[in-house]
């Protein structure tokens, strides 16, 4: 029972299947049978467990086990302490409420791989990093509650799952390693 951590690069589809314009899945991953447990939608990066166990498939990815995903978003503005207490409390998305969450302002993380290509800069908008943990992952959700508040996400990187996190398993996009399962559940280093 292989549990893959692979580090998804930007514009890679959460696939195995062939895609008309972009990479997928299987141009980085030959490990036979294995399937992701959650997706990262094209414009995210970062971090995606792939396993051939349904069972641990559904308990890293189903919102009703709670495992909690981790998320640090680059947004154009600048977060003031009520707009982040409205991402923490819940955000009216219209089609659902999201649930409460953790979310603060970060300093840009200077152990982050730069982005190809990079982000649109614009010399009138200043920009600033959010920490946001999740338990629960709708499509595209962190990119439609940011920008609820007023702060447009440009960049978004998944950077933990449960206890496994890309900074104790450091790998730069497109690499991938096995890992024991147990490290879900294992304290955080």
């Amino acid at each position: 029972m292989p549990l893959i951590l692979f580090n998804k690069p930007f514009q890679v589809m959460c696939q195995f299947s062939a895609h008309p314009s972009r990479p997928t899945l299987a141009d980085y991953i030959t490990v036979p049978d294995i399937y992701p447990a959650g997706r990262l939608d094209a414009d995210s990066e970062g971090l995606l467990l792939l396993t051939d166990d349904g069972q641990l498939q559904h308990n890293i990815s189903h919102p009703a086990l709670k495992q909690p995903k981790t998320y640090m978003a680059q947004v154009e503005g600048i977060p003031t302490q009520a707009l982040l207490a409205r991402l923490r409390d819940g955000v009216d998305l219209g089609d659902f409420r999201s649930q409460p969450c953790q979310a603060r302002e970060i300093e840009a993380p200077d152990w982050l791989w730069p982005r190809d290509p990079p982000i649109r800069q614009r010399q009138d908008k200043p920009t600033s990093w959010l920490a946001l943990t999740l338990t629960e992952g709708k499509n595209r959700q962190v990119r439609r509650m940011t920008a609820a508040v007023g702060l447009p996400t440009l960049r978004l990187v998944r950077v933990a799952i449960g206890k496994i996190s890309l900074q104790s398993h450091p790998l730069w996009p497109g690499e991938s390693v096995e890992i024991d399962p147990a490290d879900l559940t294992a304290p955080r280093k």
